[in-house]
């Protein structure tokens, strides 16, 4: 949490005479450990839309009691505020409400997601979800906001745990993104929450600031093999981003080839895309292309000047 010396010396008192589950208000019932719990740990993915970069922090705030994540992105402190918060895998919202004078979390949402798990999502200015709805991977549930108990005092934040079990403050988990451990305490995440359907990446982020595509081919359904040009250094850009297996390493490959130059190629196995490939080709034609899957493009020498 960015919180101000008031919610910190708030929140500090709090936590200190309160030792009970705060997610067990309401009459929540306690969770039971099942034999799901090693594959439910690999399911959850950042509660941020997908490509999105967030920086998580789990030791600023006097408040938190074990590996609780409060999350941020924008540069001034109420930039994220409005912002979307996504479910971070399926299951049913147990809790959906103002938390009050109960507790600091403000407007919480609960997920159950089976197996003994759960996650929570605090401070949050606007619910978008009710208790007892089923909620999808990649689902709106809410806004990131400052909501908490009366007299805490703090910007806009998400505060986000991953708990199994019941045993408070025990049953807090380490959290798992796209099956990667989060790097406590601080680490900036990009999210993956995507739906499994759709790539987090762009043309222009591959090839990053000042490009913009000028050609593209598609490879079947497996991905489409893109042409950038920077007018400002004079240089073009190839990328091949995939469509299908996204995240699972698959053949994938992306060429560049300026005329009376040797060609240049990105080619392995790749998650997301192959390239960039980049090479200055002011005034001179450019034969360019890529694969994915079974399918691979090769253009003629065009796009000259």
């Amino acid at each position: 949490m960015k919180l101000t010396a008031v919610a910190i010396a708030g929140l500090a008192l709090f936590f200190s005479v309160a030792a009970a589950d705060p997610g067990t208000e309401g009459g929540d019932p306690p969770n039971e450990v099942t034999a799901e719990v090693s594959v439910m740990a690999t399911n959850f993915q950042l509660p941020f839309p997908c490509g999105q970069a967030w920086t998580g922090n789990s030791s600023a705030s006097s408040a938190h009691q074990s590996w609780e994540i409060d999350f941020n992105r924008g540069s001034t402190p109420d930039a994220d505020l409005g912002d979307p918060v996504l479910a971070a895998a399926s299951g049913t919202v147990v809790i959906s409400a103002h938390q009050g004078s109960t507790n600091g979390y403000g407007n919480l949402v609960k997920i159950d997601h089976g197996g003994g798990w759960s996650t929570y999502y605090a401070h949050l200015n606007v619910r978008s979800v009710s208790a007892g709805q089923a909620v999808s991977q990649g689902q709106k549930i809410g806004t990131v906001g400052n909501t908490s108990k009366p007299g805490n005092n703090i910007s806009p934040h998400l505060h986000y745990e991953v708990r199994l079990g019941s045993s408070y403050p025990s049953n807090i988990q380490k959290a798992v993104f796209n099956g990667t451990t989060f790097g406590y305490p601080v680490q900036t995440v990009t999210s993956r929450n995507c739906g499994g359907s759709t790539n987090p990446y762009t043309p222009q982020e591959v090839c990053g600031a000042g490009y913009s595509v000028i050609d593209s081919a598609a490879l079947g359904s497996s991905g489409t093999v893109y042409l950038l040009y920077n007018s400002g250094n004079g240089y073009n850009c190839v990328t091949t981003i995939k469509h299908t297996s996204l995240g699972t390493p698959t053949a994938t490959t992306a060429y560049l080839e300026v005329q009376g130059s040797s060609r240049i190629t990105d080619s392995g196995n790749f998650g997301y895309y192959a390239g960039p490939v980049r090479a200055s080709a002011a005034n001179k034609c450019v034969k360019w292309g890529g694969k994915a899957g079974s399918s691979t493009y090769d253009s003629p020498f065009e796009h000259c000047g």
